[in-house]
């Protein structure tokens, strides 16, 4: 594992510059496996070390480096050692290598990577993430699709890294939409739709109310008398706003269930409404709130130089407002889970909500407040079915799963299938995380249903294929289960890259707990994919001699072991046929 040459090459530079070998680790990187780059497995860089290196010449730096070459020596675990601009260059021990990888990933499983030395500047932690947070009683939008594979994403890695996380779904479940919605269910909604298909029923008769509001006063009017008997906590109010509720998470569940994502509690803004009154009187107390002349509450916060921002947190007439319930949300979850850190997987068109909510979770004393962070993402583009519009996540759930059947059906090496929707299922939601995880979360991007679903290229459905083809070979060409092989066997330059290759993995799951960007991953498993490939063409192991083809599937299996892994980390089911 890399963690074990990079100890023991740490150790051997720290003989010789007489520093801590726990300093010197950060400077060696695993080297990224290039066609045209010569063979070094592990670099030092030079300028990390020396006091100030950032402002030696060229000339300076190169001299520090040769001088540095010439104190290190080969030993049993280095058997090169080279120098490059500024850098060290070691070749590690090719058998050495082989035997310590394989035999690390067998051992590890899904822990692979995560034991390194690199990750232990994490330290464990209680974390909460909020994510998905659809609004009660309206279909699944596929604009809370981003917000829940990402929040799903950074649960999986905090869970792989050791912490103790709790997946928190903060519905929309109290406001103005209750009151129309309430009022438009008394007039046009009908109970046995709304039991044939909840969320649907419930839509429409939104949609309907709302277009007759825009012209009928009196409906405004009637839900807000509808939202104040609900904050009244009127009994057949509260019933029906329950019964809206009950329905719209059991629908959710079961739109989660084909995402492969669950959540350990489902809470709401219903549960803050009156704990918002706490929030004023608290903010009153602390003298952070001020009235304007229309009769709003406001706290003024510090601003960019402009004197100060203001954030209203209760109407004129006296009720509160989401950032309001946030607040209470904020201080109950500390209160109730004791975490070390919160996390908000939200879209950027709310930075400005949080940051208010920070800032004045700050200005009450609650130091706490740091250890919140906001994770904000882009929107997607162009996410359309064949019928047109889409609107609703099941639409894309469905769209993904019919394409891949096509495609599969037309596709000469699919294999014959027990469940083949099920696969199907799989296959697609991976072409959708994949095409949503490549780049930054924070850009927009323009979706491609046709680029999304190729089976060749840097795609999920590419990434289901390479592990549904490592796994037949598995299954194929099975020696017993034995896990013994001649590392000697594992020389050729295409076996040695997918090894360095396996090197680097822990460094990109450090970058991506560093910053919680899936990018990383998907690139390191795009591009293990390939190196994977490129091996199953030339490196047979069917009909090649008895060692060398265990010594093959050992190495095919570490392979798809590291594949399977980190495809989970993302959310994906990796599938074993298609």
């Amino acid at each position: 594992m890399a963690c074990f040459f990079r100890q023991s090459i740490a150790a051997q530079v720290s003989r010789v510059l007489n520093l801590p070998p726990e300093q010197l680790i950060k400077s060696i990187s695993a080297v990224a496996v290039y066609k045209k780059r010569p063979s070094v497995d592990f670099q030092l860089f030079v300028d990390s070390l020396v006091e100030n290196g950032k402002g030696l010449s060229r000339q300076d730096l190169q001299a520090q480096t040769q001088r540095l070459l010439e104190q290190l020596k080969c030993d049993a675990v280095v058997n090169e050692i080279s120098s490059g601009p500024g850098t060290i260059n070691f070749k590690i021990n090719r058998e050495l290598l082989a035997k310590t990888i394989v035999q690390q990933v067998s051992k590890d499983g899904s822990q692979y990577g995560f034991k390194s030395e690199l990750l232990s500047v994490f330290p464990r932690e209680k974390v909460v993430v909020d994510f998905s947070s659809p609004n009660v009683a309206k279909r699944f939008h596929v604009g809370h699709l981003r917000s829940t594979i990402i929040g799903n994403f950074i649960a999986n890695l905090m869970e792989a890294l050791g912490h103790e996380v709790t997946r928190l779904n903060y519905l929309g479940d109290w406001g103005m939409q209750f009151g129309l919605l309430g009022i438009g269910f008394q007039q046009f909604g009908c109970e046995e739709n709304l039991k044939a298909n909840p969320l649907q029923h419930l839509f429409e008769v939104y949609v309907q109310v709302n277009n007759v509001a825009e012209n009928d006063e009196n409906i405004q009017k009637a839900a807000q008398e509808f939202l104040s008997r609900l904050e009244e906590g009127d009994p057949q109010t509260l019933a029906m706003w329950q019964q809206f509720r009950d329905l719209s998470i059991e629908e959710y569940i079961r739109i989660y269930k084909h995402l492969g994502v669950h959540f350990d509690e489902f809470s709401g803004e219903s549960f803050y409404r009156d704990k918002s009154q706490d929030i004023l009187k608290l903010l009153e107390s602390k003298g952070l709130l001020r009235k304007t002349e229309k009769g709003a509450g406001v706290v003024d916060l510090p601003g960019k130089g402009d004197g100060s921002s203001q954030v209203t947190v209760v109407r004129s007439n006296g009720t509160s407002l989401y950032i309001t319930r946030d607040i209470a949300a904020a201080i109950d979850r500390m209160d109730k889970y004791h975490c070390d850190r919160m996390i908000y997987v939200t879209d950027k068109s709310q930075e400005n909500h949080f940051k208010h909510l920070f800032q004045i979770l700050r200005a009450l004393g609650y130091k706490w407040a740091d250890d919140c962070q906001h994770v904000r993402f882009g929107l997607v583009q162009g996410m359309k079915t064949r019928r047109g519009d889409v609107l609703f996540l099941e639409d894309v759930l469905d769209e993904a799963r019919t394409r891949m059947l096509q495609n599969m059906a037309s596709s000469e090496t699919t294999k014959e299938l027990e469940n083949p929707h099920d696969t199907a299922e799989k296959v697609g939601l991976a072409a959708l995380i994949v095409q949503d995880f490549k780049g930054p979360l924070l850009s927009d991007y323009r979706f491609d249903w046709d680029r999304a679903l190729q089976s060749r290229g840097d795609t999920g459905v590419f990434l289901q294929y390479t592990h549904a083809r490592l796994h037949s070979l598995e299954e194929m060409c099975n020696s017993g289960g034995s896990n013994d092989f001649n590392a000697a066997c594992l020389q050729d330059p295409q076996a040695v890259s997918i090894l360095q290759h396996l090197l680097r993995y822990d460094e990109v799951l450090c970058k991506s707990c560093e910053d919680l960007q899936p990018k990383y991953i998907v690139n390191y498993l795009l591009e293990l994919s390939h190196l994977a490939g490129a091996a199953h063409k030339t490196l047979p192991v069917k009909g090649s001699a008895s060692e060398v083809a265990q010594a093959r599937l050992q190495l095919f299996k570490t392979a798809r072991s590291v594949l399977a892994s980190g495809m989970k980390l993302l959310g994906i089911k990796p599938v074993i046929k298609m």
